[in-house]
Formats: structure tokens, sequence, C-alpha cells
């Protein structure tokens, strides 16, 4: 039986392990701190995982990591986190304790999820159902207090409903059982604070995928196998921009021309008739607001006056303000900007293009009847 390393015997080790932080910073010797940041990136788990998930793109063994020990340097010195560490009096172990597991996991997570939102989102969601679901329990603990914290992407877990000895499977096997297994629809629908993510697959369905992965590949997996197998069932969409090709015409790889997105001539002509068409249609909308007050022409020019200080003037002005300017009250303005608003969503355009230039278009045409309608008052 393995004797258990006693708590103040690991310390030790840690303490003798870490590097001469507080030395290094009482002194500002800054060749000394990039070098022990640059040990602490090389030797971080999560980075060398990062690497080989393509998040690291370098050149070159020795400069792997530079990149990323700068980065990191940055964010210690813009966040003041070397004078705390003087100021609190932490240890060697402590400050090598928090750059490592605290300010360098953080950083990579949020590059992570920069990069793959999605996949990120999904991830943390599969890694909470999974521990917090009564259809599932772990396989590996036994009790053992050193397998209970280990860290979580190599936890095993299956059903609750298994055995203990339930038989493990090579991951070539998982990968094609779990194969068999329908990729789900996406689901549409906006979450989030600001409503600009779609939640792809809701809770109960995502538990019910892992129950049909795990019934599919009948075997315990590990929390990154496992969530590796349920999101190749998912319509997960991480887009981000890659080259098309490089500037070494050495390259031994494919190249590619992009497509030309630059109009036809049959295009710029259907463009300038629709931007015609949409300029021309501003006598037809102005018409219409005449007619809404039947005519009337001191009406009419009040309503100018709103169109003109409320939607289109480069000058912001408050409804009260407006009301005075126009001296009319505030209920007045309301009532001729829901007027306004009617007629303008009674205009139907295709094309964005042809938007913008009815506004560009009644922005000039309204400039000149507002200037017209001034006149008189002007000379008095």
């Amino acid at each position: 039986m393995a004797r258990e390393v006693p708590r103040s015997t690991r310390l030790s080790e840690r303490s003798a392990r870490a590097g001469h932080w507080v030395e290094s910073l009482q002194t500002s010797d800054v060749n000394r701190l990039w070098a022990e940041l640059h040990r602490i990136v090389s030797n971080h788990p999560l980075v060398r995982a990062s690497r080989s998930a393509g998040l690291l793109i370098e050149e070159g063994a020795t400069s792997a990591y530079t990149d990323l020990t700068q980065e990191l340097f940055v964010q210690l010195l813009t966040k003041s986190r070397f004078q705390h560490y003087l100021d609190t009096e932490m240890t060697d172990a402590e400050i090598e304790c928090e750059i490592g597991q605290i300010e360098l996991t953080n950083l990579l997570t949020a590059e992570l999820r920069k990069r793959h939102p999605e996949s990120y989102r999904l991830a943390r969601r599969i890694s909470t159902l999974i521990q917090s679901s009564a259809n599932f329990r772990r396989f590996d603990s036994n009790g053992n207090s050193e397998e209970q914290h280990r860290r979580l992407a190599d936890r095993v877990y299956g059903l609750s409903e298994w055995p203990d000895s339930k038989r493990g499977r090579g991951s070539h096997e998982m990968e094609q059982r779990a194969h068999m297994i329908p990729v789900r629809q996406r689901d549409t629908r906006m979450v989030g604070c600001t409503g600009d993510a779609q939640i792809v697959i809701s809770n109960s369905d995502l538990e019910d995928l892992i129950i049909s992965v795990l019934d599919a590949i009948d075997s315990p997996a590990d929390v990154r196998t496992l969530r590796s197998l349920v999101m190749s069932r998912l319509p997960v969409m991480d887009i981000y921009l890659v080259p098309l090709g490089g500037d070494d015409s050495d390259s031994e790889g494919p190249h590619y021309d992009p497509a030309d997105q630059r109009e036809n001539p049959e295009q710029s002509l259907l463009r300038h008739e629709s931007e015609r068409e949409a300029a021309g249609s501003v006598e037809k909308f102005l018409t219409n607001l005449q007619a809404n007050v039947r005519g009337k022409v001191k009406q009419y020019n009040r309503m100018l006056g709103v169109l003109w200080h409320c939607y289109l003037s480069p000058d912001t002005a408050t409804q009260l303000e407006v009301a005075a300017t126009l001296g009319v009250s505030d209920s007045l303005v309301s009532d001729y900007r829901r007027r306004i608003e009617e007629e303008l969503r009674a205009l139907s355009f295709k094309e964005v293009e042809e938007a913008r230039q009815f506004e560009l278009a009644l922005r000039e045409r309204v400039r000149t009847l507002v200037a017209i309608a001034d006149e008189p008052s002007a000379a008095i």
C-alpha cells in the first residue's frame, strides 16, 4: 500500500520548486522575472493543451511560449500584482501558485472563450450537468482522497444505474459508437444578458443527449472525452477568420484565390436604379405626411419641424427641447412623431442601400422645406 505524503512535506517540496520571486521583485530584476514567468508558461498543462489545440500558433521550439509570456508579464504589471506581492509579503511558493493557477489560467480561459465562444459555453454546461444530475456518477473515486481531488477533465463518469464493475472501452471504439447518434437540430432562440447568443440546445435536451452518448458507448468515460463525444453531436458554430494564403511563395500548401466580391455591370445598374427609386419615394412620403394633416399648411410645417429636429438634424435634442423650439406642447410633438413613424413603417426597402439613399434625399429635401417655412418668421 502506498504511504500518503504528509501535507507539510508537499508544501516544502512546492517551496523548493518555486522560483526566487521575492528577491527578484525586491531588486527589480526584470530578466529574472521574465525567466521565471517563461518557466511557468512552458510547464503549465493548460498551456500545452492550448498549443496542441492550435490556440498558440508560433514557430520554433525555443520561442513557442514567448508571446504568451509577454502577455502575462504585461497583465501582471498592468494590474500592479508585482507590487501587491511585495505589500502583502507573500512567499515565493504563494506567488508562484497564484501566477500559475489563477493569473495564467484566467488569461488562457479568456482567450479560449473569445476564440471558441459556443464550444466553451457548451463544454461548461456539459461539465455542470454531469456533476449535478442524478443520472450520472463518478466511477474513479473509490474513496481514495487523491483520486477524489483529481482534475475535472480527468474524472471518469457514467450512468448512475451502471455497476461499479462496468467495463471501459478504447477511445476509438467509443468515437465510432457515438457517431451512430444523429446530430441534434440547432435551437435558434436567443439567450444571454444581451440576447446575442443562441441557446443551441436546452439543458433538458442536452442531458438527454449525454445519456444517449453514454448508452451508445456503453462505457464510463473521462469528462474530456465525454465532452468531445457529446459536442460532436451538436451543431456548434465557432466562426473565426483564418488566412486563405500566406505571403510565402515557397509554401507547399494549397493556395486559394478569394472570390471577386465586386459587383458586375448588371448589379451596378440595378443598384443605381433602386437608389433612384428610393430617392424618388421622398416626394411620395412627404405627400402622405401632408395628407395626414389634411393639407393644412400650419400643421404640415410643424410636422416637418418635428421630422427635422427629432429624426434628421445632426444636432440632437430632447422632445421637450423640440417642443420649446417649435412653440408647441410636448404631447403634440409626441402625436406628430407617432404619425411620422407610421408613414415610415409603411415604406418598404429591399436593400439597406435603398434606405440609406432615401434618408440622404429626405434630409436634403426637408432641410430646404424647413428653411423656407422659417423665412416669414425670420423676416418679422
